[in-house]
C-alpha cells in the first residue's frame, strides 16, 4: 500500500510517498481502507515533533479520516467488512490502508460522503466537547468565537447557534467574517480594524460580558478574553500554541472558569453525529487535494489563509 511518511522532523517537504506492508488488525482492531482525510493544525506540528503526541519514525500524520472497513479482528463484533466508519487515531491517517481499535470508530451518518465525513471529529467533536460537554451552554446565552473562520470556529458557530445561543464571531477580515455569517453568526467583529475589540464585546452586551468563549489565540488575546467574558462565564482554551502571562487577579475576581478543551468521548461523538443530522450541519470544505498533493495540504493549513476544512483524497 501507498502512505505518506514522515521519516525525519522538518516542514511538510521532508514528507514522502513510498510504498509500505500494509498492516493486519489485532483481536480489538479494525483494518479500514481510507477513502478521505482531514488535515488539521496539529499535524503541522506533529512531523515537526512540537506535539504533545511524540510517534516513532517513521509514521504516517493525519488524525482523522473516513473510510470503508476491510476486515476485523477476532474480537470485534460490532463492525463487519463494508461498514463506513470514521475515526479519530491521533497519527496514521494519510495512508490506503490503516489500522484502528474499534473503540477508536464511529459509524458514518448516513447521507455523508467521506470527504465531509471526514471533516467532523477534530473540528466539530472539539466544538461540541466544549460548548456542551464542558461549559454546558443555555439557549439565550452568548458565545464568543475568536477565531471563528476556521474549521474549530465554524463549528464552534453552527453548534452554538443549534444550541439556542447568541454567537459573537470575532475574526481577522472581512472575507472570513462574511463566512461566518453565511454560517449563523449573530454578530461580527474584525479584531484587525478594531484592536481594542474587547470594548466592541461588551458594548454587545451592555457591558456584561459573554457567557461562553472559544479561545484559539492564546497568549496574544488571552486578556482581552478575560475583559470580554462575564463574571462567572468560561473560557475554553482550543489549539492555543502560544504563551504569555495572565492577571490571575481578574480571573479570581470574575470568578471565570478557564478550562483546556480537547476532543470527547466517544458518546460525545455519537450524541454530536445525532445533532448534526437533526439541524442538518454540514463542515465547510475549502479544498480537497489529491493524495499526491497532500503536502500542498500541509503548506495550505501553515499559511492559515482557508476557510473551513481542507481534507486529502486518498
Amino acid at each position: 500500500m501507498q502512505a505518506l511518511l514522515c521519516k525525519q522532523f522538518g516542514p511538510p517537504e521532508s514528507l514522502v510517498v513510498e510504498n509500505t506492508p500494509a498492516p493486519t488488525p489485532g483481536p480489538n482492531q479494525v483494518l479500514i481502507r481510507v477513502e478521505a482525510a482531514g488535515v488539521n493544525f496539529p499535524d503541522t506540528l506533529i512531523i515537526q515533533n512540537k506535539y504533545q503526541y511524540k510517534p516513532e519514525l517513521p509514521f504516517s500524520p493525519g488524525g482523522e479520516f473516513a473510510g470503508v472497513v476491510e476486515s476485523v479482528g477476532s474480537e470485534v463484533n460490532n463492525y463487519n467488512a463494508g461498514d463506513r466508519v470514521i475515526a479519530f487515531t491521533a497519527w496514521g491517517a494519510f495512508a490506503e490502508l490503516v489500522v484502528a481499535d474499534a473503540i477508536e470508530l464511529i459509524p458514518m451518518p448516513d447521507g455523508l460522503d467521506f470527504v465531509t465525513a471526514s471533516a467532523f471529529v477534530m473540528t466539530y467533536g472539539t466544538s461540541y466537547y466544549a460548548l456542551k460537554g464542558r461549559a454546558d451552554i443555555q439557549p439565550g446565552e452568548t458565545l464568543l468565537v475568536l477565531g471563528a473562520s476556521g474549521g474549530v470556529g465554524l463549528a464552534a458557530i453552527e453548534l452554538g447557534k443549534a444550541m439556542g445561543a447568541r454567537v459573537i464571531a470575532a475574526a481577522s477580515t472581512a472575507a472570513k467574517l462574511e463566512i461566518c455569517r453565511q454560517h449563523g453568526a449573530d454578530e461580527l467583529i474584525n479584531y484587525r480594524e478594531i484592536p481594542e475589540w474587547q470594548a466592541r464585546v461588551l458594548e454587545l452586551t451592555d457591558g456584561n460580558g459573554v457567557d461562553v468563549t472559544i479561545e484559539t489565540g492564546g497568549g496574544g488575546t488571552l486578556e482581552k478574553t478575560l475583559e470580554a467574558t462575564r463574571i462567572g462565564g468560561t473560557i475554553s482554551l482550543i489549539g492555543v500554541l502560544t504563551g504569555g502571562t495572565i492577571n490571575p487577579t481578574t480571573v479570581m475576581r470574575k470568578s471565570i472558569r478557564l478550562q483546556g478543551v480537547y476532543v470527547g468521548s466517544r458518546r460525545m461523538f455519537e450524541d454530536m453525529n445525532a445533532a448534526l443530522a437533526l439541524n442538518r450541519i454540514h463542515p465547510l470544505i475549502d479544498q480537497v487535494f489529491d493524495f499526491e498533493d497532500a503536502r500542498a495540504a500541509y503548506h495550505a493549513m501553515r499559511a492559515a489563509g482557508h476557510f473551513g476544512k481542507l481534507v486529502v483524497k486518498i
